[in-house]
């Protein structure tokens, strides 16, 4: 691993934050599902190439984020496109399926793209493959003053060969309009018409007279439109498109109408998803989310496909939910002698290694284990900024000794109370409706 990917793994780390990349080095108990998850994104990418739909289930603290982006940085090196979306009550709801479409779009990633630059360099490899193709078996050239309407032809079949019923006048409309542009060298307008493409609402009213549309991509036609997306991904030679929306407990937080909505809109997207070719939807949830009135097992036909099935203590990982078991200490000591190891200061490593030993370390991961008496939902996160710091002293201060220093910073004591709050509460009334 590279020094500058080393550093952006600790800089994200200090903040709280789960890294893009790496995740390998620092990966501790999760290979099973990791595994689960690659055979997965191979069945997707191959054969008929039919999409399919994983959810990761797992408390706060369990790894959820992180088996997602690992997942999502190694299907990038696969050939795949990737979008990760946090879905949250306040800017993106599940229900406004639009709202999501458009994050799914900004947030689409290859290994050389990002955002809806994606999106343009699939369209402009599709279009050189249609090229290349009529050059070499309809004895055209790029001359020919036909050759542009042949291109427009070609792709216009093409999308409607895939898409069938599902094909909509307005993406024809948008993707001929984007070609032409390109080809006068419009670079505002085809840039317009790539925002409207991924589901903006600020797009000149302009643009897409240009275009002959109207109006918006709205929650009813966005499944159809990210069809039209992955079509062209697949047409553009990318092996597919994987897809994760993070944090669905937060629907739990909404209104019971907006919860069924979002219910609903889940189970629709369970029954389709076959027909998105080539691609992986991975949903993540707590225990709650899935198993409570208020989430998916209030919706029968959705629990019916994929509830959560454990016969004693053994769990298939085939089945639609996977299982991430919380931290424990043996884990978290793994995870820091890891950590350690990777770390990468220009000096002090030796005084590192030595002041930081194994024996501090059973120490250190001991005080929040200990502390947390089993509530360790928010120990990761707290517990390696907490660790990072403790190397970030250690390397910059000669004087500093940790063993010295040795017990719960105050922000681990704050979330400590946090936890507990939070557990006393889900004993009294585990499934409470939310007051506004």
């Amino acid at each position: 691993m590279n020094n500058e990917t080393t550093t952006m793994i600790f800089e994200q780390l200090r903040k709280g934050t789960v890294p893009d990349e790496g995740h390998q080095a620092f990966a501790v108990g999760v290979e099973p599902v990791i595994n689960e998850m690659l055979r997965n994104l191979d069945s997707v990418s191959s054969g008929e190439k039919k999409g399919n739909i994983k959810f990761l289930r797992g408390n706060y603290g369990c790894g959820k984020t992180f088996v997602a982006k690992y997942t999502l940085s190694l299907a990038r090196e696969k050939g795949f496109v990737t979008s990760f979306v946090v879905i949250s009550p306040n800017d993106t709801q599940f229900h406004n399926f639009q709202v999501v479409y458009h994050k799914i779009c900004q947030n689409l990633q290859s290994n050389s793209s990002k955002s809806v630059g994606v999106i343009a360099d699939a369209l402009d490899r599709w279009f050189g493959l249609i090229e290349d193709a009529l050059i070499n078996t309809e004895n055209l050239n790029y001359d020919d003053p036909k050759f542009d309407e042949a291109v427009i032809n070609r792709f216009e079949t093409e999308l409607v060969s895939l898409l069938k019923d599902d094909v909509s006048q307005d993406f024809l409309s948008v993707i001929r309009a984007y070609f032409i542009a390109k080809q006068e060298g419009d670079v505002a307008k085809s840039g317009q018409l790539l925002s409207w493409l991924s589901g903006s609402p600020n797009v000149s009213a302009q643009a897409k007279k240009s275009a002959g549309i109207k109006g918006e991509i709205d929650s009813k036609t966005a499944l159809t439109y990210l069809k039209g997306i992955l079509s062209i991904l697949n047409s553009a030679g990318y092996k597919g498109l994987m897809i994760v929306l993070d944090e669905m407990e937060t629907i739990l937080r909404e209104r019971r109408d907006v919860r069924e909505k979002s219910m609903t809109g889940l189970r629709q997207i369970t029954d389709a998803v076959e027909g998105f070719r080539g691609s992986l939807w991975v949903f993540t949830g707590t225990e709650e989310f899935f198993d409570s009135p208020k989430g998916v097992k209030g919706l029968q036909p959705l629990h019916d496909r994929i509830g959560f099935q454990k016969v004693g203590e053994f769990v298939s990982l085939k089945q639609a939910q996977l299982e991430l078991k919380p931290m424990n200490h043996d884990r978290l000591l793994n995870v820091s002698i890891r950590l350690r190891d990777l770390y990468n200061p220009p000096e002090n490593k030796d005084r590192l290694n030595q002041v930081v030993d194994r024996d501090f370390l059973e120490k250190f991961v001991g005080l929040f284990t200990d502390g947390f008496k089993g509530q360790l939902g928010v120990v990761p996160r707290i517990y390696i900024r907490s660790l990072i710091n403790i190397f970030d002293l250690v390397v910059e201060n000669e004087n500093f000794d940790p063993s010295k220093e040795l017990k719960l910073p105050d922000d681990a004591k704050e979330e400590l109370a946090k936890a507990s709050k939070i557990a006393d509460d889900i004993e009294e009334n585990p499934y409470a409706e939310v007051s506004f």
